[in-house]
Parts: C-alpha cells; structure tokens; sequence
C-alpha cells in the first residue's frame, strides 16, 4: 500500500506545481493537459499497430479488439473475449489515459505501458505468441518495413514495434472534460446539480481513492472494505484475489489498483469481474464496500451527475460510446 501513497504524494506535489501558475481550482482532481508532447510518426506507426491482428497468435485479435477507440477504450463486456477455449478472467480496463496510471491492469501486476504490451503478447487469452513469432510475420510487409526505417534508424525490432504502440497509447488523452474546464474556472461548465454531485462525491469519501489526475488509478485498495460483496456473489476465483496473485502475500487478497473514473459513463459493465451492469450499480455497490453506506437513490443520482462530467474528448471531439446512457 505504501507504493500507492507515495504515488499519491509524488503526483499530487508535481502537479499541483505545475497547475499553481495556471490559475486552477484548488481540487484533489486535476485537469488533463490539452497537449501532450509526442512523436507524432511514432504515434501514426504505433497507430497502424495497434489495430493489426498480425500481433496474435491466429491473427485475429489485435490491441483495437478488446480497446475500442470508438466505445470508451473497452470492449463493452462483462470478462474480455479470450483466444483460448477458456473464458478471459478479469473485465478489460479502458486504454483511455492510461498513461496516467501508477501501474497498469486489475493487479498492478506492470508498472509501465511497455511491460503491459510485452504482457499482452505473451498472455495466452490475449494474443498468445511471441516476438520469434510476430516479427517474421511483420518483417513479410515491405511497406511496414520502410514505415520502421523511416522512424527508427535500425528499423523494425522487438523494442521499436513496443515503443511505436506505447507511443500511441500515450496520445489517447482525453482532455477537456466539463469538469476540466470547470476546474480551469471556465463559467457555466457545470449544473447546480452536477456541481452537487462532486460536493456529495467528495464528502461521503469517494474523494479518498478517486483522485488526481485520472481521478483513481494512483493507489492500490482492498474491494470489499466495509461489505464482502465478493462473498455475497460467490464462486470467487483466482483473479479475484487481485494482488495476492503477484505479490504472493494474503494482506493483498482481493485488493486492485483504484481504476480511473474518466470516461466511466462508456466503459460498463463495471468492477473487475464486469459484474455491475450499469452505473447505478456500480455506485451503490461501491458505497456498501468501501463507503460502509447503503446511499439512497438521491445520492446515487447526483454522483451519477457528477460522473457524467467526466467524459472528455478524443482527437479534439466528444469521446463517444455506447455503453451507457448519460440522460
């Protein structure tokens, strides 16, 4: 747990200076930059990678499979879809800024975007290969070739194929969201009940793990601090146990890295086993374990209101999707 508060600590000191001369609110929730310094030839080669299927095993899966730009960065269901027999175990967490996190899947079990593509790779319900495999396959595209040359000076490899793809993913930002330009004091940004949402938010707790810059994804927290919910739904499994899978130690059973709350009226169903079908009950959910609280549809809807606010945008427009209905 220490990791995730000195990364609390670290994050909020180096972003706080950084918004001190740009006049922002005085929040625990900071904006998004608008800009992000890339290579933007990595970025366009990354781009073509990660929507080819040529990196799985059976070429039929590729990053954009499970990552839907077009819907939240997700895949919209409750386990990810798997390229072996067995059903995928964990639900896909949204690609969408997740530069911003202090560690990458459920279990943090990957501190960089770099280990999570290696992870991907590897990973039997992913794309189950491996580099012996995938770069003879890339190297038979000469147009791909000349693309790798053009970027970098010793061509395709291993190391180039991951940094042109974690390039990318870096620009999937999703900056100027309405609370983001609230918190850039931008007048009428918010409703009075939006407004009343993040007050809610923030006194009944939520405030305390949903934080910063990606508002969540920078500590790690045990599910089910106040009400076992996993006992209540049954049948636990492995992934369930979340960081007791990587660090072997049972003070980490059932506790995950916090997600980011961005863009979170796209990315249903929610939690890590996609259990909650929709918004509603994922808040209710969460005030019952990690609240202590039974909220009362009021809250629920102002939270939801707030929430709302959150969506930003993709390529300068809207970040769209389906998932979930933000009447």
């Amino acid at each position: 747990m220490m990791s995730g508060a000195l990364s609390i600590l670290l994050n909020t000191l180096c972003v706080t200076q950084a918004l001190a001369d740009d006049n922002y609110r005085n929040e625990p929730i900071f904006p998004i930059p608008l800009k992000a310094e890339l290579d933007e030839n990595k970025v366009a080669l990354g781009e073509t990678l990660f929507f080819d299927t040529r990196l799985s095993k059976d070429n039929r899966f590729s990053c954009a499979s499970c990552h839907q730009l077009d819907a939240g960065g997700v895949d919209g269901i409750a386990l990810g879809p798997s390229l072996s027999e067995d059903q995928h175990v964990i639900n896909t967490p949204t690609v969408f800024n997740a530069v911003y996190n202090f560690r990458q899947n459920w279990d943090g079990s990957v501190k960089t975007l770099g280990e999570q593509v290696e992870m991907v790779i590897n990973n039997p319900h992913e794309f189950g290969t491996n580099w012996n495999t995938i770069l003879p396959k890339l190297n038979k595209d000469i147009e791909l070739n000349n693309r790798f040359y053009a970027v970098y000076l010793d061509g395709m490899s291993r190391n180039n194929v991951i940094d042109a793809i974690v390039e990318f993913e870096k620009s999937l930002t999703t900056p100027n969201s309405r609370f983001d330009r609230y918190l850039r004091n931008e007048e009428n940004s918010l409703s009075k009940e939006e407004l009343k949402g993040y007050r809610m938010f923030k006194e009944l707790g939520c405030i305390s793990c949903h934080q910063g810059i990606n508002v969540g994804g920078n500590l790690y927290q045990k599910f089910g601090v106040f009400y076992n919910y996993l006992a209540e739904r049954g049948n636990i499994n492995e992934a369930d146990y979340g960081r007791m899978n990587v660090t072997g130690r049972q003070m980490d059973a059932f506790v995950f890295k916090v997600p980011s709350l961005r863009n979170i009226m796209l990315t249903a169903p929610y939690l890590h086993d996609g259990s909650a079908e929709n918004i509603e009950q994922a808040i209710s959910i969460m005030g019952r374990t990690q609240l202590g609280r039974t909220l009362t549809d009021r809250e629920v809807f102002y939270i939801k209101a707030f929430l709302i606010t959150l969506t930003g945008e993709y390529k300068d427009k809207p970040l769209n999707g389906h998932r979930e209905n933000a009447s």
